[in-house]
């Protein structure tokens, strides 16, 4: 049974919470919040011991085995950095929300310190934690698509929050990229471009152009100016001998065979019935990944891959800001 602490005690941090309640291998020992009444509150929830620093539950001796960082911050990733280095300073392995950090400096030095201690360190990148995303990866390594050409995604909600000018790429498409990563492999450039909503003040709407290491192409399209019940986020990828296209993250799987009409079609694969389901599917993978001891660079969804698309997003910026295509580094 492995003992779990509990960073950032919100909304996400109580949904990973939930998560790990339902799970047969785990057990909430610690829950940690700066706001002292979320802490108490969550502790008595989860009949936890709470602590409101992340060093104060390390210096404890309180045995923990892993950890969800939950916290929030500027563009939603402004407050990993401290909590996060903390923990893995400590040689907790860590689990993380997305995005690993709105600064790439600081995501490239919670990466560095987790190789260097030999951690785990994961972020919740749980849209390629779906039953679709998985049949679909192994469609595409079994060779049915033929060569993979094109990625394109499209993610779009209704977000009105007012934040920082780069709030929505850095906040919503972490999710977009890497997805678009799991099947793609590494960016090589990116084109973007960007527009303001009606009355707004931030860059609420993205269209991107990306060229992959491996010489596929995408498009990604983004907006926080959009929602309606159906078509939030639709992945479509094109080969040479057939086409996938997923709704919804999880909702609908298609194959479209190029040379023949008989389309398949599957309908909450796995019974994976909305995008919520997909916080435990992630969590139960990184459990699994604990379990078995997978090594640090094996993990899934570890946090050099979103890492790699933070840079990404970086380069869109740059790219707008600077109108021209830029090369996205690596490292």
């Amino acid at each position: 049974m492995l003992k779990i602490a509990i960073v950032g005690v919100g909304n996400i941090g109580n949904t990973h919470a939930k998560c790990y309640v339902d799970n047969p291998h785990t057990q909430i020992v610690a829950v940690c919040d700066i706001i002292k009444e979320k802490a108490d509150a969550a502790a008595e929830r989860y009949d936890a011991q709470a602590f409101y620093s992340v060093q104060e539950m390390v210096d404890s001796g309180i045995e923990i085995d892993a950890a969800s960082m939950c916290t929030r911050g500027v563009e939603n990733g402004g407050d990993h950095y401290e909590p996060t280095m903390e923990l893995l300073e400590a040689g907790i392995p860590t689990l993380g929300e997305k995005p690993i950090s709105n600064d790439v400096s600081e995501a490239r030095k919670m990466v560095r310190l987790a190789k260097e201690k030999g951690v785990p360190y994961a972020i919740n990148l749980n849209h390629r934690f779906t039953p679709s995303a998985v049949r679909a990866r192994e469609w595409l390594e079994e060779g049915r698509l033929g060569q993979l050409n094109m990625v394109n995604m499209t993610m779009w909600i209704n977000n009105p929050n007012e934040t920082s000018p780069w709030f929505h790429i850095r906040a919503l498409h972490p999710h977009s990229l890497d997805v678009m990563r799991y099947f793609a492999g590494d960016f090589a450039k990116a084109q973007a471009f960007f527009r303001k909503g009606e009355g707004r003040k931030i860059w609420s709407n993205l269209q991107a152009n990306l060229l992959f290491r491996n010489g596929i192409i995408g498009h990604l399209t983004g907006s926080y100016d959009a929602g309606g019940s159906f078509g939030l986020e639709t992945l479509e990828l094109v080969g040479s001998e057939g086409r996938v296209v997923i709704n919804e993250a999880c909702e609908k799987l298609w194959f479209f065979p190029r040379r023949s009409n008989q389309v398949e079609c599957f309908e909450h694969l796995g019974g994976m019935q909305a995008f919520p389901d997909t916080f435990a599917s992630r969590i139960a993978a990184w459990v699994d990944d604990l379990r078995k001891g997978t090594p640090p660079d094996e993990v899934d969804g570890k946090g050099e891959d979103a890492l790699k698309v933070q840079l990404c997003i970086e380069a869109c910026i740059k790219s707008w800001q600077e109108n021209k295509v830029v090369a996205v580094r690596q490292k």
